[in-house]
């Protein structure tokens, strides 16, 4: 089938046909699995009496022991001055490092509940057709990060918690969701209309945060076999961030094959519709290409021609 060919096929078909359904969804799985396994823990204590972990996303005591905290939050305790307690602080740096090494949007994308909803409506917007929409400035989402730290230091209170759809809806599902139905098919609705992909890819600060947090992380997909690429377009129609994709599929042959930028979240979704296999997980170290396949099957490849 030609290039030309393959663009109009809908997304992610030619990856049905080549690995079979779980293999065009297979981190999409694992990512689902993920989220509800995370959510499950913190619901364990109050759904059914097992206190393995007490808290929730902002806070928490795992096993009596282990305490793990955002360091978003306090971060802005402290820009509201109140000094966190040791313990705080110890999880707190426990967190950042985790996700400054395996990847800070990692958070975004297989532990955050509001990601399937945001998933949903990516989904719903694209079987609907609907127009593009307003599309904000992706340093929107710094400048909303950097709004937060102010209001808690003007209002000695942790801003974004009053507002924050993650906490609400942990909070929600012990205590009875109520007006949080409204948060939550507020941010649906958002996406779905209002901006495509605009509250994880534009306004979430969460995110801003947790990209910063992640800018020399190890963990990173690499278009290893760009060589390969038959330009179907597929992982851009995918891919939550994808301006980050072009500089390592597009490159000439002395630039790296890596997603560097803070900005993806590791998802893995570009792994699974690619048919070509171009894609897949290494080490921000690792950036050597694979020699094409087969030379003779996709002559028209940009990348080729640049080598």
């Amino acid at each position: 089938m030609s290039t030309k060919g393959k663009v109009h096929l809908p997304v992610g078909q030619e990856a049905l046909e080549v690995k079979g359904w779980f293999g065009a969804h297979k981190y999409l799985v694992l990512r689902r699995i993920s989220q509800a396994f995370f959510l499950f823990l913190f619901l364990m204590g109050p759904w059914f009496g097992i206190w393995w972990v007490k808290g929730n996303l902002a806070g928490s005591m795992t096993f009596n022991f282990l305490p793990l905290n955002d360091p978003l939050i306090l971060g802005q305790m402290m820009a509201a001055g109140h000094w966190p307690e040791t313990t705080a602080l110890i999880g707190g740096l426990i967190v950042l490092v985790v996700y400054a090494l395996i990847g800070g949007r990692v958070y975004c994308s297989w532990v955050c509940p509001i990601n399937p909803v945001t998933d949903g409506a990516h989904w719903l917007h694209d079987k609907l057709n609907l127009q593009k929409g307003w599309q904000p400035k992706r340093s929107a989402r710094y400048w909303i990060l950097a709004t937060v730290f102010l209001v808690s230091a003007l209002t000695g209170t942790i801003a974004w918690e009053v507002v924050n759809p993650v906490t609400m809806v942990h909070r929600g599902l012990v205590f009875g969701m109520g007006f949080v139905w409204a948060m939550v098919a507020a941010v649906f609705v958002f996406d779905l209309i209002v901006a495509r992909r605009g509250w994880c890819g534009h306004v979430c600060p969460v995110g801003a945060f947790y990209s910063l947090v992640g800018t020399k992380s190890l963990l990173r997909i690499s278009a290893v076999k760009r060589d390969d690429c038959d330009d179907c377009m597929d992982c851009y129609a995918v891919c939550p961030e994808n301006q980050v994709i072009s500089p390592a599929l597009k490159g000439k042959a002395d630039v790296t094959p890596l997603i560097l930028s803070p900005d993806c979240t590791n998802c893995g979704r570009c792994i699974d519709v690619c048919a070509m296999d171009v894609f897949r997980f290494t080490h921000r170290f690792d950036a050597r290409v694979e020699a094409p396949s087969d030379a003779v099957s996709n002559p028209e490849s940009p990348n080729r021609n640049a080598a």
